[in-house]
């Protein structure tokens, strides 16, 4: 953005929502594409990609971008980004909505105050209990959910970028699918000089749900791993990040199945390539650590 002339006021930063559908969802994406068009202030632009699905049914205004083939969750959300034209993009799941009319009007003063604020982490609340699964806080030390804070990644599928993080690091890893698209892209934010903020204030309502839900959830997440630490982290770095994944995963996984799925996915992360690589500095890797979050967990 330009500089303003003396005594004029700052036009306001102009806001996006990507939206990805597979279709199977029609009156949630209605409701969150409500929530979104029913914001205060200056409107905000939605788009919606429909995932190697035909075209839903959208209200007048809505972009749509139907890809040939589902993209992937990363892929998809490029294609969305692609097609916004906006300073701020906020990425929501399609079953997900902003229950508060301010969340917007949030994002634009937190943007413009803080000029090296990158990403916005949404504080997401399941609409039955009200509880906010731990997943959902991006800290390793939980605390109130209530309660912001400077963190080193952030929910996917409910966060605000600023355009200018994709114009300085790039967008989200399309090969990747499904699973850590996240982390790659706050890493690299991280690393570039951005701030990440988890902000109890932006809420998004989202039914509590289990990521295991997903038919290749264990094998992704396990490539995905490799490739995150393959592509970002130093070489002794990265060999502590995936032996303390890999203890934690013997641990906690109680299926033969998705252990079988998961080691499928190590050995695949392993010996295929990552993409391009380039390891943060080690200032980041300090940097991360004095958040609470050192790129080993």
């Amino acid at each position: 953005m330009g500089s303003t002339p003396l005594g004029s006021t700052p036009e306001p930063l102009r806001v996006a929502a990507v939206f990805l559908t597979m279709g199977d969802r029609p009156a949630e994406l209605h409701r969150a594409i409500t929530s979104v068009t029913g914001q205060l202030g200056e409107p905000v632009e939605v788009v919606v990609v429909a995932n190697g699905v035909p075209a839903p049914d959208v209200p007048d205004g809505v972009t749509v971008v139907t890809l040939p083939a589902n993209a992937g969750i990363p892929g998809g959300r490029n294609a969305g980004l692609a097609a916004a034209s906006a300073d701020i993009v906020m990425f929501v799941d399609d079953d997900g909505w902003l229950p508060r009319p301010t969340t917007a009007e949030r994002l634009r003063d937190l943007f413009a105050e803080d000029p090296r604020l990158g990403i916005v982490s949404f504080h997401i609340v399941d609409p039955e209990s009200g509880v906010t699964q731990r997943r959902h806080v991006p800290r390793v030390r939980v605390g109130d959910p209530n309660e912001s804070s400077e963190v080193t990644t952030f929910l996917g599928g409910a966060a605000a970028i600023r355009q200018a993080v994709f114009d300085d690091v790039g967008t989200f890893p399309a090969a990747f699918f499904y699973a850590h698209e996240e982390t790659d892209l706050a890493w690299r934010a991280l690393d570039a000089g951005w701030r990440i903020r988890y902000d109890a204030d932006c809420v998004l309502c989202h039914p509590a749900t289990s990521p295991a839900r997903h038919s290749a959830y264990f094998r992704l997440n396990a490539r995905n791993r490799v490739w995150l630490a393959k592509r970002n982290l130093p070489k002794p770095v990265a060999a502590a990040y995936l032996a303390t994944w890999v203890a934690l995963t013997l641990a906690r996984t109680r299926t033969i199945s998705g252990l079988s799925a998961w080691s499928s996915g190590l050995l695949e992360g392993l010996r295929t390539p990552c993409g391009r690589r380039k390891p943060i500095a080690w200032r980041t890797v300090w940097r991360m650590t004095r958040l609470g979050r050192p790129p080993l967990v």
